[in-house]
């Protein structure tokens, strides 16, 4: 019996130290096809979603460019798998996708249980509803007895759940897989309430024939911290997706723009903006990530501070116009912080 366990657990952690070996070569096998495959949303505007030439843009977008720029110094090496909340994890368990970067919510479950790894946030977010301005309705607590559109698989279906029953209210849950097939239920009045982060709603609302007629109930309902995941087990890549997020953060709060990170790197004589952009010659920060020591002067230069980033995509230079609010620096209030790069 002794034997027969002894044997079982040598196989196991054979088994183990395999798949950790495995997932601990996530920037080598990157770097050997030439560039990171991402998975991102199927289509949300603001987030991710292609042209009609199929070229991508969006807030999760630009983490993925800053990636590819990290690594290779170049923020087009970057191809994209669209995945719905239910194929996103498996997607990246399966090593089909190198990281998530799809409006994902950061829970315990997911940072434990599924095996993945989750750190930077790169969009603050809740829950909320929105219904048609027909329904008369001014607030979540009037919306007993409604049918609710929702996606499944996703922290909103469990969340939606938690507050009508915490509030004594009933509802009727039209539950559907993918983005498109709830947009176009909730297009076809098949339901009365569309939930889900409310950036997303500020973004659906935006597709619907017409949107006047749509609002966007106040009650946030949940913390939705959205950000990039990686697997588990490997964690120089996980740094480096993680510390590509706070690099634009960092430029951010520095003054460093796309614009005129060039002259700041010829000019500064601050240490520690020179260290950030590699402009210092005995600096290991990019080293010690497994990158070159210019990693983040290429992110700023390509996709931009994480200001820039925001603004194009989801604030006051896009359609949506969504206010920085938590997604404001620290320094002004909001809870996007960098720690030090040194």
């Amino acid at each position: 019996m002794k034997k027969t366990l002894l044997s079982a657990a040598i196989g196991a952690a054979a088994l183990g130290a395999m798949a950790s070996a495995a997932s601990a070569a996530t920037l080598d096998t990157v770097k050997a096809k030439g560039f990171v495959q991402c998975g991102v949303n199927t289509g949300l505007a603001g987030f991710a979603s292609p042209d009609s030439s199929g070229n991508w843009a969006g807030l999760d977008v630009d983490v993925c460019r800053a990636v590819a720029a990290a690594v290779f110094g170049d923020a087009t090496k970057v191809r994209y798998t669209p995945t719905t909340a239910q194929s996103r994890f498996t997607a990246l368990q399966s090593g089909e996708v190198d990281l998530l970067s799809r409006n994902t919510t950061w829970t315990i479950s997911r940072d434990t249980a599924l095996g993945l790894d989750f750190r930077a946030v790169n969009y603050y977010d809740g829950q909320g509803f929105m219904v048609p301005k027909s329904l008369d309705v001014s607030s979540a607590l009037e919306l007993s007895g409604a049918a609710v559109c929702v996606q499944s698989g996703t922290t909103t279906e469990l969340n939606l759940a938690d507050y009508f029953a915490a509030n004594d209210l009933q509802y009727n849950p039209v539950v559907f897989e993918k983005l498109e097939e709830v947009n176009a239920a909730y297009q076809a009045g098949r339901c009365d309430v569309y939930t889900t982060d409310q950036s997303g709603l500020y973004s659906i609302r935006l597709t619907l024939s017409n949107p006047d007629d749509h609002i966007v109930l106040p009650e946030i309902i949940s913390k939705e911290p959205l950000g990039p995941a990686v697997r588990q087990g490997d964690s120089q890549w996980f740094d480096i997706v993680n510390w590509a997020h706070y690099a634009m953060v960092q430029a951010e709060e520095f003054g460093i723009t796309s614009a005129n990170v060039d002259e700041i790197k010829e000019t500064t004589t601050n240490p520690d903006v020179k260290r950030f952009l590699g402009a210092e010659a005995d600096s290991k920060i990019g080293t010690d990530l497994g990158l070159t020591n210019d990693w983040a002067y290429n992110i700023v230069k390509q996709v931009g501070n994480y200001g820039e980033a925001f603004d194009r995509n989801v604030g006051a230079g896009s359609p949506l116009k969504i206010e920085r609010g938590l997604n404001a620096l620290w320094t002004e209030g909001g809870l996007q912080y960098a720690p030090p790069i040194r």
